[in-house]
């Protein structure tokens, strides 16, 4: 009997430790101030923590500066960018994340992409985040672009596009998709 209940309060105690886990919230539009690079933001964040100072400054001129290929958005469109998940890593300290991350931004903003289909992460400088996620997809560079369905990857846009456009890259992976998804319906 002994026995008995000190495994229950062993398997009740598991389980709540599991419960409590699962349960931890993701902490959002963290910002630390750092001695090299000043203020920082780390971790998840929401696309308005990019309109705020100092983060302002870079991005709001390179988003209203860029000229978006009208043909490939429109070309995101016919593929459903928007049934997909986007997930950003890059770091506020990063000149190729300030050029590019805000001409994501824009770009999604002309398809009418879902903030909720839509994850952040900043980095530090050693490509580190708080959650680890930047571990388990492998991030060696940033801005890195990860389009994902269904909790697949389907392909990424790693420090620079191939093009020379974020939103010509994209099309290219849809494409590569859509494609699959042919060649499996004509088997």
């Amino acid at each position: 009997m002994k026995k008995f209940i000190t495994n229950i309060v062993a398997v009740s105690s598991l389980v709540l430790s599991a419960q409590q886990y699962s349960a931890q919230k993701v902490v959002v539009n963290r910002e630390v101030e750092t001695q090299n690079d000043g203020k920082m933001l780390l971790g998840n964040q929401l696309k308005d923590q990019f309109l705020k100072a100092p983060y302002a400054d870079w991005y709001v001129k390179e988003h209203d500066e860029y000229a978006i290929d009208e043909k490939a958005v429109a070309e995101l469109k016919k593929l459903k960018l928007a049934s997909y998940n986007i997930i950003v890593f890059m770091g506020t300290w990063c000149e190729d994340s300030h050029r590019d991350f805000p001409r994501l931004m824009k770009i999604l903003e002309e398809v009418k992409y879902q903030d909720n289909k839509l994850t952040i992460i900043a980095v530090n400088r050693k490509k580190e985040s708080p959650t680890g996620d930047e571990g388990r997809y492998n991030i060696q560079k940033v801005p890195t672009i990860i389009v994902e369905k269904y909790g697949e990857e389907l392909g990424r846009i790693i420090e620079m596009p191939k093009t020379g456009y974020i939103e010509r890259d994209l099309v290219e992976i849809l494409k590569k998709d859509d494609s699959s998804v042919l060649k499996e319906i004509f088997k």
